[in-house]
């Protein structure tokens, strides 16, 4: 029945032209049209959580693939009135299944919406997916899985190994707390307006227990301070805290560069710096 009914929607670029809907890049908005490539991101997200959660739903290409699989709740949040307006076909379709938010969801704890297990759906906006994937890394035991969409090299940035020019503080907090990897490229001619970059969809999953005991906070003080200097030593990066004699009590070279260390090295600086 599902089926049937969604085929007999409007597309998403009827839905934009009919709704007039005025694009904003200062949302970092593109919106994705192709349903294949939202089934595949859903398909990929499987098996589905009760509670989804989606960021910048726009005119619904991903919302429709999710609704698919039948959740029991589906939040869409968007900063943009406009997604009412977008959505409102499917909210007719799925009634209280769907619920339409409007607020940033930079500052919105989606990590209270629903019942556990709780999953997240998203093509996030290029100007906000950092802080928002940040904010949520600290309530991550709320999540079971996020399944995320990235521009293509801050998905680099957070799956990167040790080592790598792309490796610093974003995948070191992401992966000292969940398993990431990759999972496929969706090139810039796939949305509306077509961004000039491409897009990587990421897989996070939440560890049972972080990779080492430290404060967020802490960890992210110290690769905040390694990185924000990375071409230098870490005595030197690391001055202001005395990160010398930090080292040499920890065993840790003085003159390797931060991208030389591991995510347990920095737990174990950031731990010995503010226990």
């Amino acid at each position: 029945m599902y089926k049937s009914i969604q085929d007999q929607l409007p597309t998403i670029k009827e839905i934009l032209k009919k709704n007039n809907v005025k694009i904003h890049k200062s949302l970092g908005q593109n919106f994705i049209f192709d349903i294949n490539l939202t089934d595949k991101i859903v398909k990929k997200s499987e098996p589905i959580a009760s509670t989804i959660i989606e960021i910048g739903p726009g005119p619904g290409g991903l919302t429709r693939s999710i609704l698919k699989k039948k959740p029991n709740i589906l939040f869409a949040i968007d900063k943009d009135t406009q997604s009412e307006l977008m959505l409102r076909e499917l909210k007719e379709i799925y009634g209280d299944t769907l619920q339409v938010i409007i607020a940033d969801a930079i500052n919105y704890p989606i990590w209270s919406l629903g019942n556990e297990p709780r999953q997240v759906i998203a093509n996030l906006p290029y100007n906000a997916g950092t802080k928002m994937l940040i904010s949520w890394l600290k309530h991550i035991k709320k999540f079971e899985k996020l399944t995320l969409m990235f521009q293509k090299e801050v998905a680099d940035r957070i799956t990167a190994p040790v080592g790598s020019s792309n490796y610093g503080r974003l995948s070191i907090l992401t992966n000292w707390l969940t398993k990431s990897k990759q999972l496929f490229d969706i090139p810039g001619s796939a949305f509306i307006p077509p961004p000039r970059v491409t897009s990587t969809v990421v897989e996070l999953i939440p560890m049972e227990n972080p990779i080492f005991d430290v404060a967020f906070n802490s960890l992210e003080q110290i690769t905040q301070m390694a990185f924000s200097q990375r071409r230098k030593m870490l005595k030197s990066s690391l001055k202001k805290i005395n990160g010398e004699a930090i080292l040499e009590d920890l065993n840790i070279s003085s003159s390797l560069r931060p991208e030389e260390l591991s995510v347990i090295d920095f737990c174990r600086i950031a731990k010995k710096a503010y226990p």
